[in-house]
C-alpha cells in the first residue's frame, strides 16, 4: 500500500471504531446489555486493525481474534490486558450464536457488563492514544 493507503485505511478503522464506540455507549445506556459487549468486541477489534494496519503497512487480516489483531499491531500486553482480549473475544461469539445466545443474555446482567463495559472503554482510549502517538 502506499502511504496514502496507509493514511486512509487506518483513518477507516479509527472512524468505524469510534462509530461503534457511540453504539455500545447507547446500548448500554438502553440496558441492551448482552448487544452492548457484542459491540465492545467490534470497537476493539476496528481499532486493532487500525494499529496493525499503522504497523505493518499492510490490511489488516481477516479475522476477528483480538489477540491476534494485537499481535499484528505489535503490542505488548500486560496479562491483565490478555485476559480481557480473551474474555471479549468470546463476547463475538456467544452473541452471534443461536445456541449460546440465551446464556449469554443470562450472564449479560447490567453489573457483569458494566464491569467489563469500563474496562473496554479504558483500553480503548488507551489504544486511540497509542494510534495518535504514532501518527
Amino acid at each position: 500500500m502506499t502511504r496514502k493507503q496507509i493514511r486512509n485505511t487506518i483513518a477507516y478503522w479509527e472512524e468505524a471504531a469510534a462509530h461503534d464506540y457511540k453504539t455500545m455507549e447507547v446500548l448500554f445506556e438502553t440496558k441492551r446489555y448482552s448487544d452492548s459487549l457484542f459491540y465492545a468486541h467490534i470497537v476493539l477489534e476496528k481499532i486493532l486493525k487500525a494499529l496493525a494496519v499503522q504497523q505493518t503497512g499492510k490490511h489488516a487480516e481477516y479475522t476477528h481474534n483480538l489477540m491476534k489483531l494485537a499481535e499484528d499491531a505489535g503490542l505488548v500486553l500486560t496479562k491483565e490486558e490478555q485476559d480481557l482480549l480473551d474474555i471479549v473475544n468470546d463476547f463475538n461469539i456467544r452473541a452471534r450464536y443461536p445456541d449460546a445466545k440465551l446464556q449469554f443474555y443470562k450472564k449479560a446482567t447490567k453489573s457483569y457488563t458494566a464491569a467489563y463495559f469500563i474496562q473496554v472503554k479504558e483500553f480503548y482510549q488507551k489504544l486511540c492514544q497509542k494510534l495518535k502517538r504514532q501518527k
